[in-house]
């Protein structure tokens, strides 16, 4: 099973791709270097602005339209998301403190071609659970990465994510995914961190020059989220704080070639 709408990426389009990724990766360096008690999480978002402008990107979120018939659009070049904030946070006023945990998102096209990867880091501190939470979301991310392969089903990599959050004890969000990416930030397919009956007409085949954007969303107690007032930010329902981390990866005969860790 094959769908036809994937667009498999050239070896120029993968090197473009990961001229993107070096420049949100050059974000989010930034952003460990600056996240730290009393930092707000709008001055980030005017950092990371400030690299992307001067590194001759454009920020893939600010302005995206909301999913709502005439909701706000997007107004920041991250998400910053913050203890039970799950994804989609938008960056503001609110200053860190000491035990938060914030996850940071940031999407890049440059010269015609996007990067997008997430990374969720300690505020000082985090607690046991908190750092547990965001080492094994990381690590689920991981196992993806090392998986991918070309003729290999993206529904045996999905059973072992979930395998690997849930066996310690987290929960998978379910209701947001992963997703093809190239020139636009979305494309097909989607890529599910889980699997259910639901998901088998969307299982697919891995090839080489497929440009996968990688994302597991893990909570820390249940798998149920919901919408913020603010029509963006997605909440775990039981306020307990979620991970997520995210890789634009090329798949190649050679094996996983990750296209935002800055090399």
């Amino acid at each position: 099973m094959q769908p036809k709408a994937i667009q498999l990426k050239s070896d120029r389009e993968i090197e473009l791709m990961r001229s993107a990724g070096r420049l949100v990766n050059a974000v989010l360096g930034r952003m460990r270097e600056m996240v730290a008690p009393g930092v707000t999480t709008g001055e980030l978002d005017r950092e990371a602005e400030r690299i992307i402008v001067e590194g001759g990107g454009e920020g893939l979120f600010k302005n995206y339209p909301n999913h709502k018939p005439g909701g706000p659009p997007f107004p920041s070049v991250i998400c910053a998301s913050v203890n039970e904030e799950v994804v989609h946070g938008i960056p503001g006023r609110r200053k860190l403190v000491e035990g938060d945990i914030i996850s940071i998102d940031c999407g890049v096209r440059l010269a015609g071609y996007c990067g997008d990867s997430a990374v969720t880091l300690g505020v000082g501190q985090a607690s046991e659970d908190a750092t547990r939470l965001m080492e094994v979301t990381r690590r689920t991310l991981e196992l993806a990465i090392s998986m991918l392969a070309p003729g290999r089903f993206w529904s045996e990599v999905a059973k072992a994510m979930q395998a690997c959050v849930e066996d310690a004890g987290f929960s998978v969000v379910t209701e947001y995914v992963g997703h093809g990416i190239g020139m636009r930030m979305h494309e097909p397919p989607k890529v599910p961190n889980f699997w259910n009956r639901h998901w088998v007409g969307e299982d697919f085949e891995l090839r080489e020059g497929m440009t996968l954007a990688i994302e597991p969303m893990v909570n820390l107690g249940r798998a149920d989220v919901k919408n913020a007032r603010d029509e963006w930010t997605i909440l775990t329902r039981d306020g307990r704080p979620s991970a997520h981390f995210e890789h634009t990866v090329a798949v190649r005969a050679t094996g996983p070639d990750v296209l935002t860790d800055g090399h």
